[in-house]
């Protein structure tokens, strides 16, 4: 099962919503889920990324991959097991990161979302999932 995230890029109360995911991937896990996508900018990116990562030292068959929107730019594959670029060359390049997130979303069953507000990519990434009946699993509203 394949497992993508979508969040802001500031976010509060980083804490909590560490506690949070760290109290549903184990459970996502078990049910099945191995492949988790992960877009690579942002706060709730890099805490995504942290709490696979920690679920690895119990669960060492999942794998972690980072997206990414551009093929030609640098990036920080620390927290990833993997990389991934869907074909986006005919893209133009200011819609790369919008091409990338809704294609992240067409490949998964779940999604993860800490978006808080109606506002930005991210809102848009988890409209995409609600339009594509995507099971979702969404940060409480208080915890944000």
């Amino acid at each position: 099962m394949n497992v993508t995230f979508c969040g802001h890029r500031y976010i509060k109360n980083p804490e909590k919503i560490s506690q949070w995911l760290d109290l549903i991937l184990p459970c996502l896990i078990e049910g099945g889920a191995d492949t988790f996508y992960l877009g690579g900018y942002g706060a709730f990116d890099l805490l995504s990324a942290e709490a696979v990562k920690r679920q690895k030292a119990k669960y060492p068959h999942i794998q972690s991959i980072l997206v990414l929107p551009y093929r030609n730019k640098q990036y920080d594959t620390s927290p990833y097991d993997h990389t991934f670029y869907p074909s986006l060359e005919a893209v133009p390049q200011h819609l790369a990161i919008i091409y990338r997130n809704e294609w992240m979303v067409s490949a998964s069953d779940v999604v993860i979302s800490g978006v808080q507000h109606a506002k930005g990519g991210a809102a848009k990434t988890l409209r995409c999932a609600k339009y594509q009946k995507k099971i979702i699993f969404q940060l409480p509203i208080h915890s944000g």
